[in-house]
Order: C-alpha cells, then structure tokens, then sequence
C-alpha cells in the first residue's frame, strides 16, 4: 500500500523536480516508510511514497523499472495472487515484491492480460519509455482510489487529491453541484469530484493517454451479468462452496511481511473474518473495537475475542474526540467526511498503527449477500403496496438518499445539474434488470464505493493497509452467479412471507426473513449463537443524542454559506429534526462548508 504520483505534458514543466517532490509530500501518510521519485524529461515525472508491506527491502522502492528498461511503475495496492502470476513468467527477478511481478507479467504478456488475470486492489501507472506514453488502470470494485486532472498540455495524477494541487499547476476549483450529490449518498460518485477540474478514474478501468494527451478509457470488468434467481437448489452443497470462497478470499488477504489484525465490532461480518483469520494464521491475532461511553458493541465483540483468544482492544472516545478530529480527517479526505464513523475508524487507525500495518475489515458483506433488510426486501415491498404510478426506481430512491430530496431543494440554492445525469443513468440501467438484481447491483456500483473511500481514507492517514475480503472480485461474481437470491434474504416461512406482504420492510425485516442468509449459516461453525442471529446495528454514532452541539455549530459554522439560501440556517435545521437521521443531515452541511473553507479559499498555485 503507497501513495502514487505523476506529471505528464507535452510542455516543460519548470521546476518539475520540487513538483513532484511536492506532491510526494502531500500525501506521506500514505508511506512513511520511503520517497522516491523519477524524473524522465522535464516533461514526465513519476513520484511514489511507500509503506513497506511486502518485502520490506529498499530494493523494492519505487519507482521501479523493468529489466529491458521500457517500463517504469508506480503502484498502490496489493496483488494478492502474484505468487501463481510469477510461476509462469520467464523473468530474472531481483525483489520478491508483487510490484515487480506487474513489470514482468506487463513486460511478457501486455498489461491487458495482467488485469484479466490479477487479483488484488490497485491503481497503477506505467511509463512506456519507448513509446512514451501512460498505461494506467484500478481496481475492480475501486477499493484503491485514483485521481488525475487534464487539461490541453498536461495530465497530473495521485492517489489523492491534494497530490494533485501539491504540483502547483491546478488550482482548485469548487465543484458546487457536487452538494446535492454528497448529501444524497455522502459521497461523489465515479467520475466526479468535489474539483471541477479533477475526476476519478472510474473503478475496473484501463487509461491509455499517447504524447498528444489523447485518452482513451475502457472497461476491462465490470459486476456479472448473471443474477440467480433459482428455485430449485442444494443448499447444503451451495453453502460448503461459499464457505471455501469466503475462506479463500480471507486466506488471500493474510499475505504481509508486516504485522497483521482484524477489525472486531461484535457484527457477523468482522466476527467471521476475525475467525477465519484467528484459524489460519500462526501468531495471536490483534483485534480492534472502537465506541463512545454512551453507545457501544464492546460486549458482543468480547464474546468473538475470548473465543479465538485474540489480543484484543478496545478503544474509547467521547464527544470532544470525535469534534476536535473531525476538521482533521475532512483534511486528509480532500471531501466532506460522508459517514459519521469516519472519525472513530481514524482515531482507531492510529493506536491500532502502534501493533500493526495491515488490517482486515469487513465492508462489502452486506452488498454481497442483502445485509440491509429493509431497503433490499423494496421490490418485495413495491410489488405488495405502491402504485404502479410510481416507478420502482423513484420508489427505492427515495428510500435510499440520506438527506430527502425535499429538504434539499427547501434549502440548496445551487443546481441539481449531476442529480438530473445519475437519475437518467440509473432509471437506464433499472429499466434493463429485474428489481431484485437493480437493488444488488446499485449498492456495488454505487453505495459500496463511498465505504471503500471512508476506509481508504481512515486507514491510510495513519500508514495502515485495509484489506476487504468480502469484495475480491471472484467472490463477487460467484455470488451473482451461484447463489440464488432465495439464500440472501430467506424467508423464515411460506407463511411469513404471506404474512409479510400486508406488512412494511420496517416490520418485518430480520423478523420474518433473515439477510446475510448463507453467510450467516457457515457463521454457525465459527461463532456464538448470539453474534449470528443479533439484528444489524451499524457502526453506531450518537449524533442524535448531539444534536444541541450540532445546532450551535450549524448556526456558526453555516452563517454565509453562499450555496445555502439566504436566512434559512434555524429553518434547515428544525425541519431537519422531523427525520429519524437529524443529527446527520445537520452534520452533513456543517462538513460541506468545513471542506469549502479548508481548501477554496486558497490559492494553490506557485
């Protein structure tokens, strides 16, 4: 896990030394461990800040080039097959690193085969020093991010924004209609940012960009086009077969030369992963849970702990902790923090730092298998009570966004411009699939990517690897492809069923079905009882309980808030108190405008 930078132009760029070494700076809490840059002309420069996870040796530092000298690599992430990659490849290696496997893999057989054939998370940039242009490419399900800003004479890239402003040659530029988006998903989705002039490269992409900057992007994976919707199945065989491609996706994640643990929060999904690991590696695992005095899960994760006899901490914070880190994490973020336990998953990262490098967590479960009973049993819902008037994608849309379309509109003065694009986009993509498989498929290609963002951002800014086995991409697609949906959201009865469609998701999910089904039966032979069948809690903040503080807050921290209209702070936040997620919809503004005023009003130009 690192931090990559590059500058490629077609002009010179003065100074391009202490540019690039500016960026590299910019983001050392993403490898503290070496700085390293490579300067091929004045117009091109690679630039790399490394965390040391597998072999530790200086001579795995990057940028790293290729034996016959085309290639030079800046890579972040972890290839977590390049073991077997390495056994067919005729190369005379020098590192045991997986870095060095992607230059050899590029250099044998094309970097298109390396990205069919790779498991792992990433975001690499490639120099072909013959041709003289960029190869560059993420992640499947864009667990690693990757950033990059083009104009006509120039294309600058890193792992986070801020690398992208430390070159000196982008000014920033606030994306203003990137608030109505933020606070309908707490986070931008792909290509955009909260920059005008910087984007994402969008996850499972391939960039190739010539030395005119001609680009040309391409898909090379995308979420499977098969949904199960059997009937008709063994699920005990299902459910052994699941078993072995959970257990080899965490197996895989456990590769490191460094220390590594779990997250614990007493849930089925960390539960289960902190099992697997306990089982399968040689040491005493380190494991982390992390709560307020007034609300915790300390309890349930205790019982997983003593269990699997893990070095186990827990972590306290109370109300000044979480507001006085709050402008901190928004800083390493480069964004508006958009889930409110992003700042006790930071303040977990650095005492969990002080034992280990690398952690495993377990976003991407519910995705994977209906973890959010109420919003995935919508179809079940729309098809026993909405009208039909209603499409189902207005229907689940307004189930989904965090801050009401209403409210946003009562009180936004700026356009909705990137609403009106995702709407058509999406309502596209429903109108093609069944309600079942839409509801799938969104929570992957959307709603996962603003949680992968959180705990890249959380984890990195104390130099800690995250690792999410529950969304290896062949997980993922045997999910879609082999487990029906019947296995995910299972009815308890035929008659509970029937009984259910008089009724709301509200109440009878985790009543009258179960989510996480399958996953929750191989659960049965690693954990408690209790831990399997308790309701799903989340990663609980009690902002309620705040919501005093968070309204002195707003009225100061909102007063001139151009995007807001004029006089409507007291406004925005008594209607706000109408809804079950207050303290949220308050805090999501009073992060907009935090983000605003830390990096728009500012030149970053030199």
């Amino acid at each position: 896990m690192c931090g990559i930078n590059g500058m490629f132009s077609t002009r010179n760029i003065p100074d391009i030394e202490k540019r690039i070494d500016r960026m590299n700076d910019l983001i050392a809490h993403r490898g503290p461990d070496d700085k390293s840059h490579r300067i091929f002309t004045n117009k091109v420069a690679f630039g790399h800040r490394r965390l040391s996870i597998v072999d530790t040796s200086s001579r795995s530092n990057q940028p790293m080039t290729s034996n016959s000298g085309r290639w030079t690599i800046v890579f972040n992430g972890e290839i977590y097959n390049h073991l077997e990659l390495k056994k067919d490849l005729n190369y005379n290696f020098k590192t045991t690193s997986d870095t060095e496997v992607i230059l050899a893999y590029v250099e044998q057989n094309g970097f298109s085969d390396f990205l069919k054939n790779s498991n792992g998370m990433f975001a690499i940039a490639l120099y072909d020093n013959v041709e003289n242009k960029l190869l560059l490419a993420r992640d499947r399900l864009g667990i690693k991010p990757f950033f990059y800003y083009l104009d006509a004479d120039k294309f600058i890239f890193s792992s986070e924004v801020k690398g992208i402003l430390g070159s000196g040659l982008v000014e920033a530029d606030f994306n203003e209609f990137a608030i109505d988006e933020y606070l309908g998903y707490r986070y931008v989705r792909e290509p955009y940012t909260f920059f005008n002039n910087i984007l994402q490269l969008e996850s499972g992409s391939f960039m190739s960009i010539d030395n005119d900057l001609n680009i040309k992007i391409e898909k090379f994976w995308d979420l499977p086009n098969e949904f199960n919707n059997d009937q008709n199945y063994n699920e005990s065989e299902l459910s052994k077969q699941f078993d072995t491609q959970v257990t080899t996706a965490i197996k895989r994640r456990l590769m490191a030369d460094v220390p590594l643990g779990t997250y614990l929060s007493g849930g089925v999904d960390s539960s289960l992963i902190s099992a697997i690991t306990s089982l399968n590696l040689n040491s005493r695992v380190n494991t982390y849970t992390i709560g307020f005095p007034e609300l915790n899960e300390f309890e349930y994760a205790r019982i997983v702990a003593e269990k699997y006899n893990t070095i186990h901490h827990e972590i306290i914070i109370d109300t000044n902790d979480y507001f006085d880190t709050m402008n901190e994490v928004i800083g390493y973020k480069d964004a508006p923090l958009g889930v409110p336990n992003e700042i006790p998953l930071a303040l977990m990262s650095k005492v969990l730092k002080e034992k280990i490098t690398v952690v495993l967590s377990g976003e991407g479960a519910d995705e994977l298998m209906g973890g959010y009973g109420r919003i995935y049993r919508s179809p079940f819902d729309y098809e026993n009570h909405i009208d039909k008037t209603k499409s189902f994608y207005e229907y689940f849309i307004e189930l989904y966004e965090y801050v009401p379309r209403s409210l946003r509109d009562n009180y936004l003065s700026i356009n909705t411009k990137l609403r009106s694009e995702f709407d058509e986009k999406v309502k596209t993509e429903f109108n093609q699939r069944t309600n079942e498989e839409n509801v799938f498929k969104f929570f992957h290609k959307y709603h996962v990517k603003g949680l992968l963002n959180r705990v890249d951002i959380t984890t990195m800014l104390a130099s800690v690897e995250a690792r999410v086995p529950f969304l290896d991409h062949e997980l993922v697609e045997f999910s879609y492809k082999n487990i029906p949906y019947d296995l995910k959201l299972c009815w308890k009865s035929n008659d509970l069923k029937e009984q259910s469609k008089r009724l709301t998701s509200n109440e009878y999910s985790e009543v009258n079905d179960i989510p996480k089904y399958l996953l929750r039966k191989i659960g049965y032979d690693y954990l408690q009882d209790e831990i399997i069948e308790r309701k799903k809690v989340g990663f609980p903040v009690p902002l309620n309980e705040w919501i005093h503080s968070l309204e002195k807050q707003a009225k100061d921290i909102l007063k001139g808030a151009y995007w807001l209209k004029k006089d409507k702070i007291e406004e925005l936040i008594e209607e706000s108190k109408d809804n079950a997620r207050a303290g949220q919809i308050i805090w999501m503004f009073i992060n907009v405008e935090l983000f605003r005023k830390k990096y728009f009003e500012k030149s970053w130009l030199y």
